[in-house]
């Protein structure tokens, strides 16, 4: 198994990859690229819709740069997936990869000027000094600028991946600088594939969350083997079939809102409960469940606090986010049947319900619908209180 072998449906970015990593080689060696090895460069943007393996495909990149196969004096493929150079880098351990995720709202100056430290060192085995930023989208403009000066001036053996949803959400300066990689939406059927092959899931079961999920991987694989999720995500859809009663659209709205917050606090709670426990042992707590914390330590415990209800607002948005992706894919499945269009559903498991509205409504009703639930998004995005938003929409929606 190889480090390629997670990146579902992105042939043509493997592609690309592979031929740079075997420049990389070449590099590294003080040799002439092969013919065909091209493509090398210090700076990367892989851009793509959300689950689409942005993070995955530059983790399987920076493994590729690490290898140390045999066989790639025998014109084998960087990245086999069995040597100690991919298998530290996948699993984070690797000295000369570095993977920069935030669970914050927004990566700051202070960060980023201590990533940028640290890519200036030269790396520890002689190969590359790798940094993946997986929020990029995330960095305050002071940070951007911050990271601007390092990938104009950068560090010998230092390659910077880039991740972020699209292209507009990196700076001009920053994508002018950085080669780019565009991922796309995985087939459904390659989603379940994976499902089935690597985490064992009942092969209707796994087609059932590759087409509920739109192709996100992650979240195909949370409603997969979590039923709780599939319970929400069922709570959400109910919205459009109560849209016609003014009292039970609202109360849709505060469901819809519930659902999520439900599903981020299973996330977050999931993390914090871990975090805490390490914390309060690091700082010396008594033995057991609560046990009495030192002195001094209330600061250390109350930054952790802080941080962790940050983190929950993030991980709210996000999921109540997912929620509405879900809601306007709904809808795209009712503009689908309102034009006649042949072949499965998204949510094919709720035809009826789709057959349904798009029979009482019309299409342009259809896409003022699903022009509401994106206008959402954005109001969300710009930190407009989540069920106001969320009420808003569904008022919108019942008006067609």
């Amino acid at each position: 198994m190889s480090v390629w072998d997670d990146l579902v449906g992105q042939d043509q970015v493997v592609e690309q990859l592979v031929s740079a990593a075997r420049a990389a080689r070449a590099v590294v060696a003080g040799e002439t690229p092969a013919a065909g090895a091209t493509g090398m460069t210090h700076a990367w943007l892989f851009t793509g819709p959300p689950g689409s393996g942005m993070g995955a495909a530059a983790r399987a990149f920076a493994a590729a740069l690490q290898c140390t196969s045999p066989d790639l004096d025998l014109g084998g493929v960087p990245g086999c997936g069995f040597c100690e150079g991919c298998h530290t880098a996948l699993v984070g351990s690797h000295a000369d990869v570095e993977t920069v995720r935030t669970d914050m709202l927004s990566i700051g100056v202070k960060e980023t000027r201590e990533l940028v430290r640290n890519a200036s060192m030269s790396p520890a085995n002689g190969r590359w000094q790798v940094i993946i930023l997986e929020d990029s989208d995330r960095l305050t403009e002071g940070a951007a600028n911050v990271l601007l000066k390092a990938i104009e001036e950068p560090a010998p053996r230092t390659v910077w991946l880039l991740c972020a949803p699209s292209v507009e959400d990196a700076l001009p300066t920053i994508r002018s600088r950085c080669r780019l990689l565009v991922l796309r939406t995985p087939p459904a059927g390659a989603v379940a594939d994976v499902l089935v092959r690597r985490d064992g899931v009942e092969p209707q079961l796994a087609a059932f969350a590759a087409r509920a999920a739109h192709g996100h991987i992650d979240r195909a694989r949370r409603l997969a083997l979590d039923e709780s999720a599939r319970s929400r995500r069922a709570e959400v859809l109910r919205l459009p079939m109560v849209v016609g009663d003014l009292g039970k659209c609202l109360a849709g709205a505060q469901a819809l809102v519930d659902a999520a917050g439900a599903e981020a606090k299973q996330v977050a709670d999931e993390v914090d409960v871990k975090e805490t426990e390490e914390l309060r042992a690091a700082l010396g707590a008594a033995a057991g469940v609560g046990g009495r914390m030192p002195r001094g330590t209330a600061g250390a415990m109350k930054e952790l606090e802080d941080r962790q209800k940050r983190r929950a607002t993030r991980i709210q948005r996000d999921s109540l986010d997912l929620a509405l992706i879900d809601l306007a894919g709904f809808y795209r499945d009712v503009l689908s049947v309102q034009f006649g269009a042949a072949g499965e559903l998204a949510n094919e498991d709720l035809r009826a319900n789709v057959e349904r509205v798009a029979a009482q409504s019309s299409q342009e009703t259809t896409l003022r619908r699903i022009e509401a639930v994106l206008a959402c998004r954005d109001a969300i995005e710009r930190n407009v209180a989540p069920l106001l938003a969320v009420e808003a929409m569904a008022v919108t929606l019942r008006a067609g």
